[in-house]
């Protein structure tokens, strides 16, 4: 098999079918367990094609009159497990127009030779998560494109899509992923994505998609009949682990190590999300990881192109954003699930799962200060220490966020932060994350306090997965806060429970909820244009406790450079700096803060009516000796800036 192609623009895949021009096709999968492949193309001009063997277990052919639209299957001769008489989908299918147990769709390969967009620096972003069935009333990608503008206008620069791969029916998170390279049929299949990351650079937005490459979802997925993807050496919460380090583990890492090259390479997306990757066990001396980063980022070195790799892994391990050369695996961010966490337990009280280990302000102020709170120190709940430093780990490699669809959807009912906390609290909560040196992520809806739960749903054929499920979902909350275990539960099978998860933009017309996202758009014009909250670094920003549930953020701006190129920021000195000062107290506080001498600005107070709070008490200009006393309302966040720069 040839080898992939990942260091000029003429990128070539070699999995699936790829159309070659004038009506040829080239077909090729991974077979190592069959003695005879054949593809079967279907349509007008239906026939069988013999592959031949290639090295490896691989088998290819290049057929004729093989026209776009044309669906095929695979028939595998002598391959264990597999039915003679069973023809199956491709594993690399680009394209599954039935759905997961119906044929595949030869489909179009373009890449871009120049694309006018080349994504955005990594400390450029500002993510948006979203569910592409659910952000919108018809669930497709070209609906999604109607509000794209509105998420400009917000100050988003980057959104980041659930998975999109096939899954079984027309309802899932997407982790049920049977099909890699095939985006969702009834979302608008690989048209309505090209034409989404299209709609998205025109507009200056980066596309984000999330992947799972730590399991293939239960149903519809039939790549064990091919070859051995899994390994019984080791487990994982969906099963059998994929086989990363085993025999004939070359061939599957070169599979999704392909998808990953395909997504950026034949959509132009910006960047990957790297599902749960504490599932992926592997012990070879080359990690996969390390591959994987090697070939995206050598893509995109050739072709010019910003492509990020993004870790979400719970296993707080620096080592997923360390350098190759320092025994590292070279991805480029990771979300920050202890922050989460910190801020979390401060705003809600809750301390059962592994809020356990969070709840104090001070592990609220080790976050927002260090990036992890756990960076190996003892965890009561892992009862065990957990993480290693991350004092090594840049402020803008860590993303920050008061919600997102885990952080929502892994609750029985789906309770987004609107409906645990005060309206007050969801502008403290926005301010801390936003306002943090982190790279901030916001999940769709919660800019203006959507109020639709993000429940988690399903729409599997086989009745028994689906009871299997049900029973799963109902026993993962058993020790879940006030649930009991005969309490009423969303059905995930349930159309009704999807639909109750659809947004509702017409919050926006009441005062409060547009209130709310203006504030949001404040924030992140702030962060944008500040020069201190715009320079993402821990090690120009101090955070201290002070009595009454009060913190201190005191960010400076970065020391300006010789010789360096003008820009649309204000270049202050490194003594410039701005304090945000997060009030998590229930009730108005009367607090002494530490502040440098001078006279500073308040910018905002999350209390002003002006954000649909109850009125604030702070005077438009404070004077500092050193301390200033200053009268903070309830669940409140406020931003003062200097008059005059210090010098």
């Amino acid at each position: 098999m040839p080898g992939l192609r990942v260091a000029s623009r003429g990128w070539q895949p070699s999995l699936g079918a790829v159309p070659q021009g004038a009506d040829r096709c080239l077909f090729r999968v991974w077979a190592p367990r069959a003695d005879r492949v054949e593809v079967h193309l279907l349509g007008d001009r239906e026939r069988r094609v013999v592959l031949e063997p290639e090295p490896r277990g691989y088998h290819a052919a290049l057929a004729e009159e093989v026209k776009l639209g044309t669906l095929y299957r695979y028939r595998l001769a002598g391959a264990a497990g597999a039915p003679e008489d069973e023809e199956l989908p491709d594993p690399a299918s680009r394209s599954q127009p039935q759905g997961v147990h119906g044929p595949s769709e030869v489909v179009a390969v373009e890449v871009p030779l120049s694309p006018a967009f080349l994504g955005r620096p990594l400390e450029e972003l500002v993510f948006y998560e979203l569910h592409v069935g659910t952000f919108t009333p018809a669930g497709t990608f070209a609906a999604a494109v109607d509000h794209l503008d509105d998420l400009v206008d917000l100050g988003v620069t980057a959104v980041e899509l659930m998975p999109v791969a096939q899954f079984p029916g027309q309802r899932n998170w997407g982790y049920d992923g049977a099909f890699p390279f095939a985006p969702h049929n009834t979302y608008g299949g690989p048209a309505g994505l090209r034409s989404l990351a299209s709609a998205c650079h025109e507009r200056g937005l980066a596309l984000i998609l999330d992947v799972v490459y730590n399991h293939f979802g239960p149903e519809g997925s039939r790549v064990a009949d091919y070859g051995p993807y899994f390994t019984d050496v080791y487990h994982t919460p969906w099963g059998r682990a994929i086989n990363l380090d085993g025999p004939d583990s070359d061939e599957v890492r070169r599979y999704f190590i392909e998808n990953a090259l395909h997504w950026v390479a034949e959509y132009g997306i910006d960047g990957l999300r790297l599902d749960a990757l504490h599932a992926l066990i592997d012990r070879s001396a080359l990690p996969f990881l390390r591959e994987l980063a090697d070939a995206v980022h050598g893509y995109a070195r050739a072709t010019g192109r910003h492509i990020h790799l993004i870790a979400e892994s719970d296993a707080n391990d620096a080592a997923l954003l360390a350098p190759p050369d320092r025994g590292g695996m070279g991805l480029d961010a990771h979300w920050n699930d202890d922050l989460h966490h910190a801020l979390h337990a401060v705003l809600t009280g809750e301390r059962d799962g592994y809020y356990e280990s969070f709840g104090g302000m001070e592990h609220l102020a080790t976050a927002l200060a260090d990036g992890y709170v756990y960076g190996g120190r003892w965890s009561a709940y892992r009862r065990r220490r957990h993480g290693s430093s991350p004092a090594a780990i840049p402020a803008r490699r860590l993303l920050a966020y008061s919600q997102n669809h885990d952080q929502v959807g892994n609750r029985p009912l789906g309770g987004r932060l609107s409906s645990l906390v005060p309206f007050e609290a969801l502008k403290l909560a926005a301010a801390a994350v936003i306002l943090s040196p982190y790279l901030p992520l916001l999940f769709m809806g919660e800019e203006y306090g959507e109020t639709a739960p993000f429940l988690y749903f399903i729409d599997h054929g086989d009745p028994a997965l689906v009871e299997a499920v049900r029973r799963g979902r109902r026993e993962e909350f058993s020790d879940f806060p006030g649930f009991t275990p005969d309490q009423p539960m969303p059905d995930p099978q349930d159309p009704v429970t999807f639909d109750s998860c659809r947004l509702h933009r017409e919050l926006l017309r009441e005062p409060s909820h547009r209130a709310l996202r203006e504030f949001y758009r404040e924030l992140l014009a702030l962060r944008r244009t500040d020069p201190a909250l715009a320079h993402l670094s821990k090690e120009t920003q101090t955070v201290e406790t002070v009595p009454g549930e009060t913190l201190v953020l005191r960010r400076r701006a970065a020391a300006a450079k010789a010789g360096s190129a003008a820009t649309d920021r204000p270049a202050p000195s490194s003594r410039y700096e701005v304090a945000l000062v997060l009030h998590f107290g229930r009730a108005p506080a009367e607090v002494e803060l530490p502040l440098p001498p001078g006279r500073w600005r308040t910018a905002f107070d999350s209390a002003d009516d002006l954000w649909a709070g109850p009125g604030s008490a702070l005077p438009p200009v404070v004077e500092s000796d050193g301390t200033v006393h200053l009268s903070l309302g309830a669940l409140s966040a406020a931003l003062l800036v200097p008059l005059e720069e210090r010098v």
